[in-house]
């Protein structure tokens, strides 16, 4: 699947759900507690459980806790960009451009 397929259909699913509604404000919120969420998830990879009366997960539920959690992360910033009418692949294409000018084109000097 191409990201602006996956963009399209979150844009859809989260209309269907009645979620997108949301303003960018409270969007802003959601993205901020899945990235605290993905930080618990790397934290539980590399470090092990948080209190002793949590019970340890084996490896591969932690790298599927760590997916579910990207996957909120990547939703609420293509719901984002999408409220701007702005594509995955602009973003992409302007943030490599940006990389390259700064770190490439410098080293070329």
């Amino acid at each position: 699947m191409q990201f602006s397929e996956y963009q399209q259909w979150v844009s859809e699913f989260y209309q269907q759900q009645n979620w997108y509604r949301h303003d960018v404000f409270r969007r802003l919120a959601y993205l901020s507690e899945e990235v605290g969420e993905v930080a618990c998830a790397v934290r539980a990879i590399e470090i092990g459980r948080e209190r002793p009366d949590q019970i340890e997960q084996d490896q591969t539920q932690k790298r599927e806790n760590l997916i579910e959690e990207l996957g909120d992360v990547f939703d609420n910033l293509f719901i984002l960009a999408d409220k701007y009418n702005i594509s995955i692949e602009e973003v992409m294409q302007k943030h490599q451009a940006k990389f390259i000018k700064r770190y490439v084109d410098d080293v070329k000097l």
